[in-house]
């Protein structure tokens, strides 16, 4: 979340920077510049009270020793009061700073300088294609219609088990999966980034340490029993690795990686744009996070964009990345890039990835911090980008790869896969 300071001192700044992305921030930065004044009054009139019952207690200390111990069971009174005192401006300091972290919860980060304002994904800026769109023959087909021809994901079977959106990978398929997960992983920890096994359910401190709660409260599946949340992504566990961490500047960069499925209650659509691994409840995909001193952490994001570059070009698939605007950033992203592969059966760009820096918003929230050269606390910045999610690369692969003989599979998964093609 954003820092009071920091709003306090940059208040115009905030309210421009958020316009950006269609939301108006006028009225609720004042009531936090409000909650924040009477926060500080409050803490000013319990420290001068706490100082008074302090410096009153030494007296009636000497007052004793010295025998005058009438005049300290005055004193003692007065101590009571203050005591009684302090009690009730401490319940008014808890209530005003839990209101001011509900109203800082309602925040979004502040979109980068470079970020330009717009509405929707259709203001977004393309900033780099690379690769040859294939020409495929007369009966080519998507990847739903593949997935049947060559029985490698099985939709129905599990619209049967579960529902909707919960494909079922049968042979070739599941190999080529369980492929590109462990290449995935081999890539990105060859990039030095250490791989976790991370939980598949979290806290709640989690969900709103990372910034899923209270935005997308609706789209996590929960359960009330234990209050667990499916995870949405594996960005949830894994910056939380972090939480409430005070770390040394020379242990600065620190890249993880890691496998998780992911699961969304994403209400879905009908049509061709939402078919087959298009979108899903349950998916899988790769993720990498990075923790980085604020001065280098800009570099860091465009060392990620490469990283995912290099994967999509070993993959030989066309793909180009989007700078996304002010209304198409997620709510504590300050800039976001979304990698996009061209499906060329259906004719359209699939979203695969979107990398993102955070600045200090989640750190805020996730009290993550190192101690800087100064010996002073500090914030770090966190990342994270998907590297890569599956079902699109998957369906990219399916299609783009297809030919009248099968589809070929890409020459850097074949030591991965024991095989050459799906026939």
């Amino acid at each position: 979340m954003l820092q009071v300071p920091f709003i306090r001192d940059n208040k115009e700044a905030v309210i421009t920077g958020l316009a950006k992305r269609n939301f108006d921030a006028k009225e609720l930065v004042e009531e936090v510049i409000n909650l924040d004044e009477e926060r500080r009054a409050l803490q000013t009139k319990l420290d001068n009270t706490l100082a008074e019952s302090n410096s009153i207690s030494k007296e009636i200390g000497n007052l004793y020793k010295t025998g005058k111990a009438a005049e300290a069971n005055v004193l003692k009174e007065k101590t009571t009061a203050l005591k009684e005192d302090s009690k009730a401006v401490t319940e008014q300091l808890n209530s005003v700073e839990e209101n001011l972290k509900t109203l800082l919860y309602k925040l979004p980060n502040v979109p980068h300088a470079s970020v330009s304002a717009g509405k929707s994904e259709e203001d977004n800026e393309e900033i780099f294609n690379e690769g040859n769109i294939p020409k495929l023959h007369d009966n080519a087909q998507p990847h739903w219609e593949l997935a049947k021809k060559y029985d490698i994901i099985d939709f129905e079977l599990g619209n049967k088990i579960s529902g909707a959106g919960f494909p079922v990978y049968k042979g070739k398929g599941a190999r080529l999966q369980r492929a590109l997960i462990a290449y995935f992983l081999d890539k990105n920890t060859a990039a030095g980034y250490t791989e976790y096994q991370l939980p598949h359910l979290v806290n709640e401190a989690s969900c709103y340490g990372t910034g899923q709660l209270p935005d997308k409260e609706g789209q996590m599946y929960h359960d009330s029993r234990d209050d667990l949340y499916l995870i949405p992504t594996a960005e949830v566990p894994g910056t939380n690795v972090f939480r409430d961490v005070l770390l040394n500047e020379n242990e600065l960069p620190i890249g993880i990686t890691g496998y998780t499925p992911c699961f969304r209650r994403e209400a879905g659509s009908y049509g061709a744009h939402v078919r087959g691994l298009n979108r899903l409840h349950q998916f899988d995909k790769v993720e990498i996070i990075r923790v980085e001193h604020p001065d280098n952490s800009y570099k860091a994001f465009e060392g990620m964009i490469e990283h995912v570059k290099d994967i999509l070009r070993e993959l030989k698939l066309p793909f180009r990345i989007l700078r996304l605007c002010g209304g198409d950033t997620g709510f504590p992203a300050a800039m976001t890039y979304d990698f996009e592969v061209f499906s060329t059966a259906q004719d359209r760009w699939l979203e695969i990835s979107s990398v993102s820096n955070f600045e200090t918003y989640q750190a805020n929230r996730l009290k993550l911090r190192f101690k800087n050269s100064d010996g002073k606390n500090e914030l770090a910045h966190t990342l994270n980008g998907s590297a890569l999610a599956l079902p699109r690369v998957l369906a990219g692969i399916l299609e783009n790869y297809q030919t009248e003989k099968g589809i070929i599979i890409p020459d850097v998964l074949i030591p991965y896969t024991g095989f050459s093609i799906i026939d």
